[in-house]
């Protein structure tokens, strides 16, 4: 291998390894660091959850004395400040690492830069840049919320192929088949927040919890998400399906109850803004996942909220008289449309998963 190519394999171990932590390391980022002297892998690690030792040290541990003239390979900067756990720039230097390759820096604008500046004062050669969207794809949630203060919204949604969601009647069991619930239930576990609003607990009655153990994802850690749901008029009763599970329920409204989330109104509606702004800031939500009905959807895409929508395409008919995707009232011109860039087409069991960014 080159030079470069020998960098690319490493650091794509790396990431494979920050992926493992997928479902486990909220509110922290997922990474993962290979330890290389003379073309051999001496230490792998990847960051297992809060408050748990980071990818570096991992690798550092298994590596021992041989890690002196090493380099490491990490898919983010290497932490220069006091958290939970120590500074990992500060392992790496004591360790007599010679090199560190990271994909990325870290995106907290008070920290960008200064992990790899610590080492470079330290005598140990540095590059970022590696393999950078491949980094940003694995933590897309914290990662915005870093850099702007909101959680990365994700909107779920299951049609037939004429784009209907519900029949006249609501029924809506089971549009797609179970390999796409199956999937559904993997946008959950990674996921920091399932958000949800009172029309769907209403007319459901949903549990909004992840079903699937963590052997079936083939992790070691599995959690379940907090559960949110926008309920302006507090219409939902505590009796409901999605209070009963363990974990917590958050209710969002603009009245004062116990137990409630009182937030303001913006057009005489909840602020969604300010939801999103509380998950970011006081449970340090990096991935809200939203299933809810076309009202608080089209809310959020109209409010420019959202940050990725995840379609799942059933082959079926619904007809006319069925529910929408997304309630966009406002939408009346072409020059009006919200343009979306198709990032994956692929088939889940006999549905279709379209995964799309809208280009605001």
């Amino acid at each position: 291998m080159t030079q470069s190519s020998e960098d690319n394999f490493y650091m794509s171990q790396a990431l494979q390894l920050a992926a493992k932590g997928l479902y486990s390391t909220q509110p922290n980022p997922r990474v993962g660091c290979v330890i290389v002297l003379n073309n051999e892998i001496i230490g792998e690690g990847y960051h297992q959850q809060a408050g748990g030792a980071h990818a570096e040290i991992h690798a550092l541990n298994q590596a021992g004395l041989k890690a002196k003239g090493a380099t490491a390979y990490v898919s983010l900067e290497p932490c220069s400040h006091h958290g939970k756990t120590p500074p990992c720039a500060d392992a790496l230097i004591k360790s007599g690492i010679s090199r560190v390759v990271c994909a990325m820096l870290d995106p907290n604008p008070l920290v960008a830069g200064k992990g790899l500046m610590k080492l470079q004062k330290a005598g140990i050669k540095t590059h970022s840049g590696l393999m950078q969207a491949e980094a940003e794809d694995i933590n897309p949630g914290f990662i915005k919320r870093m850099k702007t203060g909101l959680s990365f919204v994700r909107i779920k949604l299951a049609m037939s192929l004429d784009a209907r969601t519900a029949m006249a009647s609501g029924e809506s069991k089971w549009i797609t088949g179970s390999h796409a619930r199956f999937d559904v239930q993997k946008l959950r576990a990674r996921s920091s927040v399932v958000l949800t609003g009172s029309g769907t607990v209403i007319a459901d009655d949903p549990s909004m919890n992840v079903r699937i153990t963590a052997q079936e994802l083939k992790t070691d850690i599995i959690h379940q998400p907090l559960r949110c749901i926008i309920d302006s008029q507090l219409k939902v009763s505590t009796s409901s399906k999605i209070f009963q599970q363990p974990g917590e329920t958050l209710v969002f409204s603009t009245k004062q109850a116990e137990h409630v989330i009182t937030l303001p109104e913006k057009n005489n509606k909840l602020d969604l803004e300010a939801v999103l702004k509380y998950l970011a800031v006081e449970r340090q939500a990096n991935e809200v996942h939203v299933e809810a009905g076309n009202e608080l959807c089209g809310a959020l895409l109209d409010q420019q909220l959202v940050d990725e929508i995840v379609l799942y395409m059933a082959p079926h008919i619904m007809g006319d008289s069925a529910k929408g995707l997304f309630h966009l009232p406002n939408l009346n011109n072409m020059s009006e449309r919200i343009d979306l860039e198709i990032k994956d087409i692929r088939s889940i069991g006999k549905d279709w998963r379209i995964t799309a960014i809208p280009k605001y």
